[in-house]
């Protein structure tokens, strides 16, 4: 679903509000009637919002492309939601990277 939703996406979708997005992951309910799709794009939380909710306004339209290919008896509701991990990964990468760097100056004296 993760692939064919991404392709449906990219060929499908002319909103220029969505841009360049990559899905994260899918999480489908058991009863296949709800699927949380998370993604990710490259921007300020402006046009992430933005992109989130032309996803969301093109979500029936993007369900019925989606039934078509994949040929399912049951079409779960798609709702789109950022997924942040990518950024928290970064951020912690950069804090990292930093207190490396503070500790590894030689003009800094040891406390007492």
């Amino acid at each position: 679903m993760q692939r064919d939703l991404a392709q449906v996406i990219r060929t499908e979708i002319k909103d220029p509000r969505v841009g360049l997005v990559t899905i994260q992951s899918v999480d489908v309910s058991p009863d296949y009637a709800h699927a949380k799709i998370y993604v990710t794009q490259l921007g300020d939380a402006k046009n992430v919002k933005v992109c989130i909710d032309a996803l969301n306004h093109a979500a029936r339209f993007l369900r019925h492309h989606l039934a078509e290919r994949l040929g399912l008896r049951t079409m779960p509701a798609l709702r789109f939601v950022y997924d942040e991990s990518v950024e928290r990964g970064i951020h912690i990468s950069q804090l990292i990277d930093s207190a490396i760097r503070s500790e590894s100056r030689p003009d800094t004296e040891p406390e007492k």
